[in-house]
């Protein structure tokens, strides 16, 4: 197990810590959260973060983001991003997108991490707080467009842990690489595990 004191990998984008980052560190320390793993040392991948059972598993991953200074982006419902709350979103990394004009976002995506020296995404495979069996294969197809790896990280309530699991080289056989991703999942508890399906008829 880590705290902060964890280097973020050179190739990595990052942001400045300051206070809000410093805040969070204490926040996340009190309440004995910690951290395994390593981050990849890469400047445009995709993250992946599940189990996605809560709201507070968006609180936590910005919460860890700004402790430990990276820089990514995320994709969230377009509604998200009126009035105020939207130059926040937008300030950490925010993009709104419309789920009801869903067609060509995997290669808007993909040409956007395709623009950009360093971009990295961060996504829910499940796309839902609801359980839900298969989850969303759409970011194993942005990895494919844009040509880039994919890391699984995970929010272990149990453990009081953000877990930097296995690094993916995507193939063309998308059942292998998903059932990569369910094996590390399986591992992870939810903050609410009954609603985390990672096999067929669990």
């Amino acid at each position: 197990m880590q705290f902060f004191n964890q280097v973020v990998p050179a190739g990595v984008p990052t942001r400045k810590v300051g206070i809000m980052g410093k805040c969070c560190q204490w926040w996340l320390r009190k309440r004995g959260w910690a951290i395994a793993g390593k981050m990849a040392n890469e400047p445009k991948m995709v993250l992946i973060v599940a189990p996605h059972t809560s709201n507070w598993d968006f609180v936590l991953g910005v919460m860890f983001m700004l402790a430990l200074g990276i820089k990514l982006s995320f994709f969230a419902k377009h509604t998200l991003f009126k009035g105020p709350m939207g130059s926040i979103m937008r300030s950490l990394g925010g993009i709104p997108v419309e789920r009801s004009r869903a067609h060509g976002v995997v290669e808007n995506i993909a040409a956007q991490i395709g623009h950009n020296e360093q971009l990295i995404v961060a996504l829910a495979p499940e796309g839902t707080r609801k359980a839900v069996y298969p989850w969303k294969s759409g970011f194993l197809y942005i990895a494919q467009n844009a040509r880039i790896p994919v890391q699984c990280v995970g929010l272990d309530y149990q453990k009081k842990c953000l877990m930097f699991g296995p690094v993916l080289t995507v193939s063309n056989d998308v059942m292998a690489s998903m059932e990569s991703v369910y094996l590390f999942y399986r591992a992870v508890t939810a903050k609410y595990p009954q609603q985390t399906i990672t096999e067929p008829n669990a």
